[in-house]
């Protein structure tokens, strides 16, 4: 069995899948930085296609200090997020990538932005696309009313989770980012980088 020890959370971590991470990283960066153009190499997805924007807002998300690279902490911290996160904070991580501006407020062009990535990348991979009756624009002014409860035509960190939590529909639109783990576990399957 893998040496664990752990944390202030009482979270333990397995040391060996830890430095086995490690080492597949330094070997696709060596610099120890992961770039924009390498992040999506290291998934898969190119850089004209249908999931670019999605990987590029993910980019974002992940490089938590802003420098436009993702180093091996960052990259650990996603990882971890993705794959054991609970709901909160996936709807946490959910509304970093709808908030492109960062500004704390995702306004109608965001969540445009975001819901036509979503239906284009599940269009391409032939996914679910529930409600696929609705265009993006009437998904958008669904999403609005559900979630906007003050009506400013904004959407703040509380609606988001709120509106998520208690509207299975408005979580089902949100499934793909809600779900990171499934396109990143995608994207991984497809690319022999990891």
């Amino acid at each position: 069995m893998g040496q664990t020890q752990q944390t202030e959370n009482n979270e333990v971590i397995d040391v060996k899948a830890l430095q086995d991470m490690y080492k597949k990283f330094v070997m696709e960066c060596p610099s120890g930085l992961l770039f924009l153009h390498e992040f999506k190499r290291f998934f898969g997805v190119d850089s004209t296609g249908e999931a670019s924007e999605y990987a590029e807002n993910m980019f974002r998300v992940f490089d938590r200090n802003g420098d436009n690279t993702i180093d091996f902490l960052e990259f650990v911290a996603a990882l971890n997020l993705v794959f054991r996160g609970d709901l909160e904070h996936k709807l946490r991580w959910s509304f970093k990538v709808y908030d492109k501006d960062s500004n704390g407020y995702v306004d109608r062009e965001e969540l445009r932005s975001i819901i036509d990535s979503i239906y284009r990348i599940k269009k391409t991979t032939k996914s679910d696309v529930s409600d696929s009756h609705l265009t993006v624009d009437e998904v958008v002014d669904r999403l609005l009313q559900a979630v906007d409860s003050d009506g400013d035509g904004h959407i703040n960190l509380e609606e988001f989770i709120r509106g998520a939590q208690q509207d299975p529909w408005v979580l089902n639109m949100l499934k793909l980012d809600m779900n990171p783990a499934s396109w990143v576990l995608e994207q991984r399957r497809k690319s022999a980088h990891f």
